[in-house]
């Protein structure tokens, strides 16, 4: 489009300024209306000065036969920037420009006055320590342009439901926009998960108990918003989810950690009071092992006992591979544990479908909260999830998904005992990826800055930790191919011989 200038004279009027100035149509923006561009242009002509003050614009016909558009496209323009205070209406005159005061100088740095945070967003920000898989730790060691990333975090690759998925999506679209929303989220949708979960997971629920959520943080979030403060204590397995720290932390709330050993997490150090304990009983995250018998019930035990909550995490629950998944402790004790999951792994991130089971009355309040940060969760996700389940849609997935994820792991099983026979990497049942402990002679810092030098990304541990303990690194693997998986841990190998 070719750049038209119209010429703009002011005219004798009174408390007119005589001045004449060149004001350019610019150029559009990206889907910019032509309201949109001819606003803009006389809104930086007053700006940068050269329309000034007191000065009378030409008639909406005249710049509009100057810059080639309708009329009412320049009147919209007028009665826009007399509204935003850049121009003066006055009887018989016009428009005139407005008396503004002067603007900040941008030449440097608009920082503006220091934030006072609250003490919760210093906690917050406090509990952001590295994350697994946070590319900092490696990018401060430097990797070549060949880069096979193991660290822990990512998504399954080549196995959403795609056409599926936008199948359930479209069958639901009118619905989700007619239903009256529901904070507790669509009741067709907690009766299919009610079903789910009664069949594949063991759970003992009804629809009442249910609560739709965006995902586990936001379900970890309501609970520690709702049930923790400063002087209350929280029980957390070490290692453990860092994202259930930092909710757990911001709170204010003291965190007393349970070591973790091949039966799960221990039950010999826990404090005779506490609000809730946080668990992944049945996939122990990062570890991978599974709570055995004796310590359910030693916890079930303790938690009548002492009034706790346990909180039951049961993020690989549909990702199990080796054979069918451990019932799940809600259902041994639905009056004391609190079941949360998420669909993030097993179909996608993007999504935001996640649950909440815990008895009525704990939904009840969580209802009743909801509305402060969020006022329903998504319906039509919600429906189209519902759809899925009860057509069989999401079971055939899991059968396709698991399989996959049952040949990935394999694969980088042989690939660990090829490469690096004298390591001993721990089977997993579940989840998306392996636990490698290291030789006494390596540090796990050692490790990854070797690695990150031979271009492989892995996870370290520690960075899971509240106290020291056992050195060890975190190798996804859902993401990756047979192929990448291979030459990554033959990289690793040749970093580490």
């Amino acid at each position: 489009m070719t750049r038209r200038e119209v010429c703009v004279p002011t005219a004798p009027a009174q408390g007119a300024r005589y001045h004449t100035a060149v004001l350019p149509l610019p150029m559009a923006l990206p889907d910019e209306s032509k309201h949109a561009r001819v606003t803009r242009a006389l809104r930086e002509g007053i700006q940068t000065g050269l329309l000034v003050p007191g000065e009378k614009l030409p008639g909406s016909r005249e710049l509009a036969r100057h810059w080639g558009v309708a009329r009412n496209t320049v009147m919209g323009a007028l009665e826009q920037l007399e509204a935003e205070g850049y121009l003066a209406v006055r009887a018989r005159s016009g428009s005139v420009v407005a008396a503004l005061p002067p603007l900040p100088s941008t030449a440097g740095p608009l920082s503006g006055p220091p934030l006072l945070l609250s003490a919760w967003a210093r906690r917050a920000l406090e509990a952001q320590g590295p994350l697994p898989g946070d590319a900092r730790s490696n990018q401060a060691a430097g990797h070549p342009t060949a880069w096979t990333d193991f660290r822990v975090g990512q998504s399954p690759s080549g196995l959403f439901p795609s056409a599926q998925w936008a199948q359930a999506l479209a069958q639901h679209a009118f619905d989700a926009a007619s239903s009256p929303p529901d904070p507790r989220g669509p009741l067709v949708t907690r009766l299919a998960l009610c079903e789910w979960l009664r069949r594949e997971r063991g759970a003992r629920l009804t629809p009442d108990m249910l609560l739709l959520t965006g995902g586990a943080q936001e379900a970890l979030d309501a609970l520690s918003r709702l049930l923790l403060e400063a002087g209350r204590v929280v029980v957390l397995e070490d290692p453990g989810y860092p994202g259930a720290r930092a909710a757990f932390q911001a709170t204010g709330a003291g965190l007393w950690p349970l070591a973790v050993d091949d039966q799960g997490a221990g039950t010999d150090n826990l404090p005779p009071r506490a609000v809730l304990a946080y668990l992944t009983p049945g996939t122990q995250f990062p570890t991978g092992v599974t709570l055995s018998a004796a310590r359910r019930a030693a916890l079930i035990d303790w938690s009548r006992r002492s009034g706790a909550w346990l909180i039951e995490d049961d993020y690989a629950a549909d990702l199990h591979y080796a054979a069918r998944a451990p019932a799940s402790l809600q259902g041994q004790a639905p009056e004391r544990v609190m079941l949360l999951g998420t669909f993030s792994q097993s179909l996608a991130p993007a999504l935001r479908s996640g649950y909440l089971v815990a008895p009525a009355h704990v939904t009840e309040l969580l209802t009743r909260t909801r509305p402060v940060t969020q006022r329903t969760p998504p319906t039509l996700d919600a429906l189209a999830l519902a759809g899925f389940l009860s057509s069989g849609g999401y079971a055939r997935h899991l059968r396709r998904a698991r399989s996959e994820l049952r040949s990935r792991h394999d694969t980088l099983l042989s690939a660990l005992k090829r490469e690096l026979p004298g390591w001993s990497p721990r089977r997993v049942a579940a989840g998306t990826h392996l636990y490698l402990p290291l030789p006494p002679h390596l540090s796990e810092l050692e490790v990854q800055r070797r690695a990150a030098q031979a271009g492989v990304g892995l996870s370290v541990c520690g960075e899971l930790r509240l106290r020291p303990g056992e050195a060890a690194v975190l190798l996804a693997f859902a993401h990756l191919t047979p192929v990448a998986i291979r030459e990554g841990v033959e990289r690793l190998a040749a970093a580490l011989r």
